[in-house]
């Protein structure tokens, strides 16, 4: 937890690596949630007047289990995983990034204390904050093409590469990659919030966050069709879009399916991040062994060829 008081007993890349790699594993056991939950967020009801789909897939989810229903119903199983390969290159980067700043955000903040000793909840969660805002920046490409993915109408699925292609050659170019950054460094406060506090806290900054997590993937996503093609160009005008359309209640929609995969991802990443670190140690434990032993081989030939007696290290 962030709020251990020993020191971790990893370098910031073994964190960060332990970190990512329970995030895999959570997020990829509870990916049809991730599919779903963007589904419904990405809908948008039309008026009496529109003669346009109700969403980019030309299809409107009354519930979470009616959308994992009818996507089943139209893409098949494996529909539940569309652009599971992005999602999880994407939780591997962001999270990475996140543990390896995060590592090293507080390492130095306690080495500038004259006198070491943990943080409070207030400086954890500023440290949190500050880490998440860097991961961000470098990661947010992958989610943006993950989730123009995840929203892709079945006649015109695209892979990694081809969605990003997409992406660049809009109307935004290469800036599109980077389409709701300034929702998501407001978000950051959220994960941070989460791995001090807990699972409980999860689900309150997930209701206090929602509109902006909705606005995000709407910046994100292919605009609805009503729009022909406009995309929105920044989270508010996506929040008064829908508070026109919907209603301001549409701010919170698919708010079941993003507690419950977020409250599953943080309890299956609270189980398997120690674990992880215990695997990352021990292979790092053999990987020095393994280089003492070159070492050692080395040290032997040279002193074989000079003649002298060998020295054995400890």
């Amino acid at each position: 937890m962030a709020g251990a008081a020993s020191q971790p007993p990893l370098p910031p890349w073994g964190n960060a690596l332990a970190g990512a790699t329970g995030a895999m594993l959570a997020n990829a056991i509870v990916y049809p949630l991730d599919i779903v939950k963007t589904r419904l967020q990405v809908q948008i009801k039309r008026k009496d007047i529109d003669l346009d789909p109700w969403t980019t897939n030309d299809t409107h989810y009354t519930s979470s289990l009616d959308a994992i229903k009818r996507i089943i119903d139209d893409e098949g199983i494996t529909g539940l995983y569309s652009g599971i390969s992005g999602s999880l290159i994407g939780v591997a980067s962001t999270n990475f990034a996140y543990f390896y700043w995060y590592t090293v955000v507080r390492s130095l903040y306690l080495s500038s204390q004259a006198v070491p000793k943990p943080p409070g909840t207030a400086i954890e969660l500023s440290l949190g904050a500050c880490a998440g805002a860097v991961a961000q920046v470098f990661t947010i490409p992958v989610s943006v093409i993950t989730t123009r993915q995840q929203t892709q109408p079945k006649r015109d699925k695209k892979g990694l590469v081809n969605t990003g292609r997409e992406v660049v050659h809009s109307d935004d170019g290469w800036t599109g990659l980077w389409r709701g950054l300034k929702a998501s460094l407001i978000l950051v406060v959220n994960p941070a919030i989460t791995y001090v506090l807990g699972a409980v806290s999860k689900a309150l900054a997930t209701i206090v966050t929602q509109p902006l997590i909705v606005a995000k993937v709407g910046l994100q996503s292919r605009p609805p069709p009503a729009r022909q093609g406009k995309p929105f160009r920044s989270f508010l005008e996506v929040m008064s879009y829908i508070i026109e359309r919907e209603g301001p209640l549409a701010l919170f929609k698919g708010l079941a399916p993003q507690i419950t995969k977020g409250i599953l991802v943080q309890g299956l990443l609270m189980m398997t991040k120690e674990r992880m670190e215990i695997l990352v140690i021990v292979l790092f434990a053999y990987l020095r062994k393994i280089r003492k032993f070159k070492l050692q081989q080395m040290a032997d030939v040279a002193v074989r060829a000079k003649g002298v007696v060998p020295v054995v290290t400890k």
